[in-house]
This record gives C-alpha cells, structure tokens and sequence, in this order.
C-alpha cells in the first residue's frame, strides 16, 4: 500500500513551481504599488501643507485689504458730503451776488456797499470753488485706490480659487491611491489565508483526527498533556515527536510561502486557574505558559524552523477557553496554541 500511495504522489502534476512565479510577480507589483502610494502620498502631504500655509497667508492679505477697503469708502463718503455741503454754499453764494449786483444796478446811493459785499462774496466763492476742486480730486483719488483694492482682491479671489481646485484634485488622488492599497492588501491577506490553509491541512493529516489537537478558529491548539508533564515546561517524548511532525510541515510551508510574504508562527501558552505549589525555578502560571511556549520554538528552531519565522507569548491563566470552574474547563483551558499570522 505504501508503494502504491508512492506512486500516487509521484504520478501527480507539480502545479507549484508556476503558481509561485505567478504569486511572487504579483506581489512585486504590490510592493511597487504601495512604495509608489508611499511617495504620492509623501508629496501630496507635503503639497496640501504649503498650500494650507498659503490660502492662510491669502485669506490674512484679503481681510486686510477688506479692512482698507470700508475705511477708503467711509473716507469717500465724508468728502463726498463735504462736496455737497460746499456745492450748495456755491449755489447760495452765486445767489446772493446775483441779488447783489442787482441791488448795485437799482441804486447808486448803495452801490458802494454793493460793490464790498459783492466782493467778499466773490473771495469767498472763489476760496469755495478751490475747496470743491480739492474735494474733487480727492474723490477722484478714492476713486483709484478702490479700483486697485478691487482688482487685487479679484486676483486673490482666483488664487483662492484655484487652490481649491488643486486641493480638491490631491484629495482624489489620495483616496484613489488609498482604494488600491485597500485592493493589493485585501488580496495579500486571502493569499496568507490560503497558504493557512493549507497548514492545517497539512497539519491534520501529518498529526491525525486526536482529540486532544484541534482546530479553533484560526488557530492550532495542542492541550498540555500531549506536549508537557504537569507544572513542568520540558517537552515529553510524545511532544517532541509532535513538535518534530509539525517542524517539517513549517519547513514545507516555508518553502512555498513567497518572501514577500512576512510570516510567522506565533506560539501562545495557557495554563489553568489553579496556582503553582512549591518553589521550584517556575514560580507561577506567568512563567510557565511563557516557558513551555519558549520550549516549543526552541526546539523548532532546533528542528530547522528558521527563528525569525517563530513568536512566543504566555498568557497565564487570562485568556481560557472556558470560564466554568470544573475539571473539564481546566483540562481544556491548559494548551499551546499555534496561529500562523503576518508580523
């Protein structure tokens, strides 16, 4: 039977060889992807800061020239009631020397009166006249001021404008990049689910159907006893037979997990609730879940596993299976687990 289960496997198609070229192709285009969103988001960062800086350096120049702006037109509005007061003044003054200088023509005997009022009329309309000139050209100056406050406010407006408008066009580069980055890890993390996968299978088979070794969730979970004696984190002649089993399964996987994927195998104690008794070397539940966690990826390492492919972690006590306080919830709760994961 083994000969023919041999020749089984050897009459089998290698798929593997150009899957993996396939696969690494593809993640050399993600990994080209992210380094180009990487950089775009670097300068688009760096973009939108100077452009903040600058539609505040604007929005600050436009407020001042707001501000310029209401107290010219107060100032035109003063002086322009000053022409109105001095316009009517001219109108009652052409008034009276023209009444004036009929009186004159009507009676000699007043002339001479006539002629000095007159006079003094005609200085003061004339010094009237060179205030409503001043006035004028005063107004007319206003009058320029307020166009270049507008046309400089205009020229800002548009430079507000478009910066908005380059804003706007970053924010939909950052997001388009942010959707492909979203796409090139969705497939990452299926491609790591699937070589998973594939670990447990392979797992399952290389170990079989115990009952004391399962599959919760996606994790691998050896109860105690088959690895340990109890309190104790030295590995027993059946643990290291499947310590040994599950070393060549890594070493396969490894094999044809591509680089680009940063794997690793992460090996967590747990322990019961039940407090250790005497004073050996471990002194708690703490110690020993780290321990017997440390002893299982040292002997890995030992097996070939490479060490920066392994992780341990003890968990004590904190983190059971079962939270009822029998015999049974201990039992399960005292395990290693195994979950194959990215770093």
């Amino acid at each position: 039977m083994a000969l023919a289960r041999n020749r089984r496997r050897n009459e089998r198609v290698d798929y593997w060889p150009g899957f993996v070229d396939a696969l690494s192709t593809l993640l050399l285009a993600i990994m080209f992807l992210l380094s180009v969103f990487v950089l775009a988001q670097f300068i688009l960062s760096q973009e939108i800061s100077g452009k903040d800086t600058a539609l505040e350096r604007l929005n600050n120049q436009i407020n001042e020239l707001t501000s310029l702006l209401a107290l010219e037109q107060t100032t035109k509005q003063d002086l322009e009631d000053q022409l109105s007061n001095l316009t009517s003044n001219l109108s009652t003054s052409e008034q009276e020397r023209s009444r004036l200088q009929q009186l004159l023509d009507e009676g000699a005997g007043a002339a001479g009166d006539a002629e000095q009022r007159a006079g003094a009329l005609s200085q003061t309309l004339d010094e009237e006249r060179k205030l409503s000139q001043r006035a004028l050209s005063q107004v007319q100056l206003l009058n320029q001021q307020i166009s270049a406050l507008r046309k400089q406010i205009a020229a800002l407006e548009d430079a507000l404008d478009a910066s908005e408008e380059k804003e706007r066009e970053s924010t939909a580069k950052i997001s388009e990049l942010g959707n492909r980055l979203n796409v090139a890890l969705a497939r990452r993390v299926q491609e790591l689910n699937r070589f998973r996968s594939d670990f447990f299978g392979r797992l399952r088979e290389i170990l079989g159907n115990r009952e004391d070794i399962r599959i919760v969730g996606d994790r691998f979970v050896f109860q105690s006893e088959v690895l340990f004696p109890s309190g104790s984190a030295t590995l027993n002649q059946a643990g290291l037979g499947e310590m040994t089993k599950l070393a060549r399964a890594l070493i396969e996987l490894g094999a044809e997990i591509p680089d680009e994927i940063d794997w690793v195998l992460r090996v967590d104690g747990h322990t019961d609730n039940i407090p250790l008794s005497g004073s050996g070397r471990i002194r708690d539940n703490w110690e020993l879940s780290a321990a017997r966690a440390l002893s299982v990826v040292k002997y890995l390492i030992d097996q070939g596993v490479p060490a920066n492919r392994l992780v341990a972690a003890g968990f004590g006590e904190f983190q059971p299976l079962e939270t009822e306080n029998t015999q049974e919830a201990r039992d399960r709760n005292r395990r290693i687990e195994l979950k194959l994961t990215e770093k």
